[in-house]
């Protein structure tokens, strides 16, 4: 892996502008984010997909297999299955942005994270915690503490460098993506008129099919057991010094891992149509558009309120710790604020034209 590296970093310099020509779909590139620490970008090109969910999909993720919890009305944040269009490529990371990856960027910047800030907290795995249902109700296996973060999110084990980050807020991936944006600007692989930012919701709902215009429940399709080797979800993995496994619904074999796997642990059977990995499952991804519950948009959507913030930022694609019917490519959830932090919830990066928000920026 270093030898790889060490490679690339000879070819950074004297690379073309990144989206200065045309590109093929799939085609991949390293951009160099500083010490021997790279980032890969994969060209997906425009075109047409499925946002939403048909009703079949949505009874067989709160069925016996999918596991979700019935009754609820999650499923419908999905919308109805709707054709949508991506009209312009973009580029964007093979994989969720990594431990060592934003380590950098805080090392270079001495950023201070949301969860970091004085009054700061993030939500972490109660190591107490043994079941859901006790005498007086449910009990749920995370709690909100003021001494974690990206730099330890409660694990128990250390993080790895190809780790997925996780304690980042909304707030935080767009800092790590303006300076991204002036890095790899500088270095003359990014021209003027473009950024790196997170991707829209129809772009990150387009790219997760990859490349599919049919409402498959994953990127591979319909049958849960295809996922083997695929993702990381709840699976038959125990939990740390336990000889339990994740409660509830599980997948029915053993992904490796009770918490965080490595990014593209799964090689190329777990990368879907564009070459991206960890689309379904691994961890919650943020994207830029303001969450509506009536479902996604073709255009970058958010309200405009008084004071010029984003309220609900929209995670998607769920994480290691959800049931398989919350791990689909239609899922998707609003998070409670711009400044919210969670040890399932990461990011992904995207090369395109920009998407002005009124997100506060720290």
């Amino acid at each position: 892996m270093k030898a790889l590296l060490a490679i690339a970093a000879l070819v950074f310099p004297a690379a073309p502008c990144l989206l200065g020509q045309p590109h093929k779909p799939g085609e991949s590139k390293p951009l160099s984010l500083g010490k021997d620490v790279s980032l890969e970008v994969v060209y997906i090109p425009p075109g047409k997909f499925m946002m939403g969910s048909t009703a079949e999909e949505k009874a067989w993720a709160t069925g016996i297999e999918g596991g979700a919890q019935p009754g609820t009305i999650r499923e419908q944040y999905e919308g109805e299955p709707r054709a949508m269009q991506v009209q312009a490529g973009f580029w964007m990371g093979r994989t969720e942005v990594t431990y060592g990856q934003f380590k950098q960027f805080a090392k270079e910047t001495n950023y201070i994270s949301d969860a970091e800030q004085p009054g700061g907290v993030t939500q972490v795995f109660n190591h107490k915690w043994d079941r859901y249902y006790v005498k007086d109700g449910i009990v749920h296996p995370w709690k909100s503490v003021p001494d974690k973060s990206w730099r330890d999110p409660g694990f128990g084990s250390p993080m790895q460098d190809d780790f997925p980050v996780v304690c980042v807020s909304y707030q935080d991936t767009k800092a790590f993506c303006r300076w991204m944006t002036e890095r790899v600007h500088k270095a003359g692989q990014l021209p003027d008129g473009f950024e790196v930012r997170l991707p829209t919701e129809a772009e990150w709902a387009y790219a997760c099919r990859g490349g599919s215009q049919e409402s498959h429940y994953f990127w591979w399709g319909n049958d849960l057991m295809e996922g083997k080797g695929r993702l990381n979800i709840s699976a038959v993995d125990f939990l740390p010094g336990r000889e339990t496994v994740w409660p509830l619904a599980n997948a029915p074999w053993s992904d490796g891992y009770a918490f965080l796997s490595p990014v593209d642990h799964y090689g190329k059977k777990g990368r879907n149509g564009f070459g991206l990995a960890d689309m379904c499952g691994s961890v919650w991804e943020f994207v830029l558009d303001d969450f509506d519950s009536t479902g996604g948009h073709e255009e970058l959507h958010y309200r405009d309120n008084a004071k010029q913030t984003v309220i609900s930022p929209v995670c998607r694609g769920g994480n290691y710790f959800d049931v398989p019917g919350n791990a689909r490519c239609a899922v998707r959830l609003g998070i409670y604020s711009v400044s919210y932090s969670d040890s399932r919830d990461g990011f992904r990066v995207c090369i395109g034209k920009p998407r002005r928000t009124v997100a506060v920026q720290k």
